[in-house]
């Protein structure tokens, strides 16, 4: 019981920075209809932020911490902005596949954008946050354990906050319904694209920063299977339900967590895509999402 009560605690602390990435991918596919590819690499260039931003603040206290994670956000957000403004907007009228090829380019321009910048050489990520463990018997929760939990938390419920209480939230849900109609009533296209941008890419930044306080080793290619993981995630949960991408995210921790505890553990990678086939069999448009019919 303690093991299986361990691996959940692990499950919930990975599970929640593969949510924050995969509420990205599902907002911006949920608007736009179509997936950012590069969004992983935004993830990637938070964590490389955070750590230029740990030089410059008292690392390793809360108040340090947090402006680090701010930081990260604020630089993922500008990034995530000016990737809509000039590599998506003048194809947002072009045929899907050229979209498609764009941000699979947008992807290796940033990859290897930050290894001609910042070289190949793996960094330590420093501690940002105070560093603790806290042991309930047979159980050890480590500080960043505990942060990764809670500022996730609160980022999800602000995100839903935005979402469902705000104007600008109404109208990347009207948008997200029907494009053509939301413009006829006034929405603002542009406005609500940048800024479903900027969010997701905020969110990502904080991914960034807190799977590297967990994973302390970064390097220009880190983001590949975390978003290869979040992007299962957010079609587990059924692609374009925030809901769902949360949902999804944290089946796919849980999993990987307990395959990595077991006698399994060198396939806990091929779980996430294990898991994407089953459910794609069982429910093709995922466990919250909802199948759509279109007339030709």
């Amino acid at each position: 019981m303690t093991e299986f009560l361990q691996q959940l605690i692990n499950g919930l602390s990975l599970g929640a920075i593969y949510a924050l990435l995969a509420l990205g991918y599902t907002m911006v596919y949920g608007v736009l209809r179509f997936i950012n590819f590069a969004h992983a690499d935004v993830f990637m260039v938070g964590s490389f932020a955070g750590y230029y931003a740990a030089r410059h603040v008292p690392a390793g206290t809360i108040w340090g911490g947090l402006a680090v994670l701010f930081i990260a956000m604020a630089a993922c957000t500008v990034l995530g902005v000016a990737i809509e403004r000039f590599t998506y907007r003048p194809l947002r009228n072009a045929p899907r596949l050229n979209i498609l090829i764009t941000a699979i380019g947008m992807s290796l321009l940033l990859e290897y954008g930050v290894q001609l910048l910042f070289g190949s050489t793996p960094r330590n990520f420093p501690a940002v946050f105070p560093t603790s463990q806290l042991h309930l018997g047979g159980l050890t929760v480590s500080s960043n354990q505990v942060i990764v939990i809670a500022v996730s938390a609160v980022l999800l419920v602000g995100l839903q906050l935005v979402v469902f209480r705000t104007r600008l939230g109404a109208a990347m849900r009207a948008v997200s319904l029907n494009p053509r109609a939301a413009q006829l009533v006034g929405i603002n296209l542009n406005t609500v694209v940048t800024f479903t941008f900027a969010l997701g890419s905020a969110l990502a930044g904080a991914g960034g920063v807190l799977y590297a306080m967990n994973y302390p080793s970064i390097d220009p290619f880190m983001g590949v299977m975390p978003g290869l993981k979040a992007f299962v995630a957010a079609i587990l949960g059924g692609i374009g339900s925030l809901p769902g991408a949360a949902l999804g995210a944290l089946i796919l921790g849980f999993a990987e967590t307990f395959v990595g505890g077991s006698a399994y553990s060198t396939y806990k990678d091929a779980i996430a895509f294990g898991l994407l086939i089953v459910i794609m069999l069982l429910r093709p448009a995922g466990l919250l999402g909802r199948l759509t019919v279109e007339k030709v």
